[in-house]
């Protein structure tokens, strides 16, 4: 392969001595693997004349072939240096609780059942922390709502709804549905999320201010703080698949839905693992619950 290179280096710079310095050869080395070329083929592929050196008809004739035949190695061994990547690559992403426990687990076991050897790390933050991890480098991409980070380059992926969470002593435990103005009006446990509240977004936007009791990080602890009758809260739905609290869950009227998509690097900067699994996680977009 690498007197196919040097033929194109020669026929690209049209010298011998160029061609050699940027491929590190000396000049009768190139002229040996030329000649070595032409023996191997039985046809005499370059001549000199006073304007440089250039392809003789038979050569031209070749040279495509022998162009193709390059690009096919070289884009081989990029395949090779992405596979090598994907043996000892590291994912890091920024997430939210909701994504951790209900989307990641099963990306990230279908993902190492083709690349076993691809480590993840999962920083998990809200809409604030994590698109400022992206900037850094401390996460190669990461989880948002679009809406938190407007005129900020986001890949949408898929919405979700959020659910009312009451205790189910709550005399309004038993309805079919709940409304804003209903939740309004009850101590409220604010998930914060940074940059964004869909919960408090959609108050404002009814023009209803909640009587908020507390504000906490963790999907989980409020959870825990309804069981034990401190308040209601607005969650998102991917939230409350799999729980154990003894809550209400019901639909809100009118519906309220949150979108979740991905904020990343500019993808040609992105570790090869990570450009992976992005493009795993979108082709299997329609599994995630």
């Amino acid at each position: 392969m690498n007197r196919y290179i040097a033929l194109q280096k020669i026929v690209e710079l049209g010298s011998f001595t160029k061609a050699a310095d940027v491929l590190g050869y000396t000049q009768p080395a190139m002229s040996q693997m030329i000649s070595s070329l032409e023996r191997e083929l039985s046809i005499k592929l370059l001549y000199r004349s006073r304007y440089g050196i250039h392809l003789t008809l038979e050569g031209e004739r070749l040279f495509p072939s022998i162009q193709k035949t390059v690009a096919g190695y070289q884009s081989m061994l990029e395949i090779a240096k992405e596979i090598k990547g994907l043996d000892s690559g590291i994912i890091r992403i920024g997430t939210i609780s909701s994504i951790s426990c209900h989307w990641l687990p099963g990306l990230i076991k279908q993902f190492q059942e083709i690349y076993p050897n691809v480590q993840f790390i999962l920083h998990q933050g809200d809409y604030t922390s994590i698109p400022e991890w992206v900037r850094t480098g401390e996460a190669d991409f990461g989880f948002v709502n679009p809406d938190a980070i407007p005129g900020v380059k986001t890949k949408f992926i898929k919405s979700g709804e959020l659910r009312a969470v009451l205790p189910v002593t709550h005399p309004l435990a038993q309805k079919s549905y709940i409304t804003l103005e209903n939740l309004a009006k009850e101590p409220f446990l604010l998930l914060e999320e940074g940059a964004l509240s869909e919960p408090m977004e959609a108050f404002k936007q009814a023009g209803l201010e909640p009587v908020i009791r507390l504000c906490v990080h963790d999907d989980y602890s409020i959870l825990s703080m309804i069981e034990s009758e401190l308040g209601v809260s607005i969650l998102p739905e991917l939230v409350l698949r799999k729980t154990n609290y003894r809550v209400a869950i019901l639909q809100i009227k009118p519906a309220l839905t949150r979108k979740i998509g991905i904020i990343m690097k500019d993808k040609n900067s992105l570790p090869i693992a990570s450009k992976y699994f992005i493009d795993f996680l979108f082709e299997h977009i329609d599994e995630l619950p």
